[in-house]
């Protein structure tokens, strides 16, 4: 039996026409209604129409592409990649890019819609929320995607294996115990952590791998030390400034990526400290800009467009999966000129 609008309508206690504002994402709906709506059309396994319906397993010519914020450079060079994969042999395809803001309700209603349009493919890109109802519910999102024949890659994202979906997950603790490693080798013993926001899987990584790292080398951590903030420029500006009022003897920055590292060199540059004979600063990516900053940064190299491309290949079916449905993307340290040996 065909299931309506209307029966969605009535399972969430709302109007067909606030159901279709949920699924169109054209007039703002209450946080709570939306919720309530998405768990309706779960659970009735609701598609767009009856034509659709009896279409089932059938996939379209659209990938989607979900990004927690296109103007990043992180997110756009993926998402680049992986359009450029799209195309090929089997025809092209129609990329959409999703761009999430980061919101964990967002990724959810974004991954509904490309569910009843019966996307051949959807591509996930950045951390994950760490929230364990979100995971739970996105979980039960990508299982649904991938028994109805759409391809689910995740890149640069925690495996979720129980879920059918590919996962190229990226090094970050490794990168970031290695980062780290490399300051404490040149002697330096108070860090200051410029992390990423705490709900965020990518944090938690980047800072157990800098963790690692100050107890391999006896270095007790004190908790003036970090400062949890975005992944921007401005987080980076206004973080190091509440570190050096913590501790202004730091001697280094640790910064969760290179845009919050160049905020980092702003704000000690303003503060009046010299990078690096005064503090040593290093981000993580190695985005296009961290060769021409100046100096130049010292950071991790995170291979974001060959894992795009990689990723692109595998979701168009051209590619295959790895062994087990996971890859770890390997990451590099690159060493430039923004770090140095701890002033005397």
């Amino acid at each position: 039996m065909t299931v309506t609008l209307a029966d969605v309508a009535a399972r969430a206690q709302v109007s067909p026409a606030t159901v279709s504002r949920v699924l169109n994402g054209n007039y703002p709906v209450a946080a709570s209604t939306r919720e309530r709506v998405l768990r309706a059309v779960d659970e009735l396994d609701y598609v767009l129409n009856g034509p659709a319906s009896a279409l089932a397993a059938a996939t379209s010519d659209l990938v989607g592409i979900l990004v927690h914020d296109i103007a990043d450079p992180f997110f756009g060079i993926m998402a680049s990649a992986v359009q450029a994969e799209i195309g090929g042999p089997g025809g092209e395809r129609l990329a959409v890019v999703c761009n999430t803001g980061g919101s964990p309700e967002r990724e959810l209603t974004y991954l509904t819609l490309l569910q009843r349009q019966r996307a051949a493919a959807v591509v996930l890109t950045g951390g994950a929320s760490e929230d364990p109802a979100h995971t739970a519910a996105m979980n039960a999102k990508l299982r649904k995607l991938v028994d109805a024949g759409t391809r689910v890659v995740l890149c640069g994202r925690p495996p979720a294996p129980e879920t059918g979906a590919v996962a190229l997950t990226f090094d970050n603790r490794g990168g970031a115990r290695e980062l780290t490693g490399h300051l404490l080798g040149l002697g330096h013993r108070r860090l200051g952590c410029l992390a990423g926001p705490p709900e965020r899987t990518t944090t938690r990584d980047r800072l157990d791998g800098h963790r690692d790292a100050l107890a391999a080398h006896g270095v007790a951590e004190d908790p003036r030390w970090t400062v949890h903030g975005q992944y921007d420029r401005r987080s980076g500006y206004e973080g190091t400034l509440e570190l050096l009022r913590a501790d202004p003897s730091l001697t280094a920055v640790v910064a969760a990526n290179d845009s919050v590292a160049l905020g980092a060199c702003a704000a000690l540059r303003d503060s009046g400290r010299r990078i690096p004979a005064d503090v040593s600063v290093a981000g993580f990516d190695d985005l296009p800009f961290a060769v021409d900053a100046a100096p130049g940064l010292t950071t991790v190299r995170v291979p974001l467009a060959e894992a795009g491309r990689r990723t692109g290949r595998i979701a168009m079916g051209r590619e295959e999966a790895p062994g087990g449905g996971v890859a770890c993307v390997r990451v590099e340290l690159v060493v430039r000129g923004s770090v140095a040996g701890p002033r005397l």
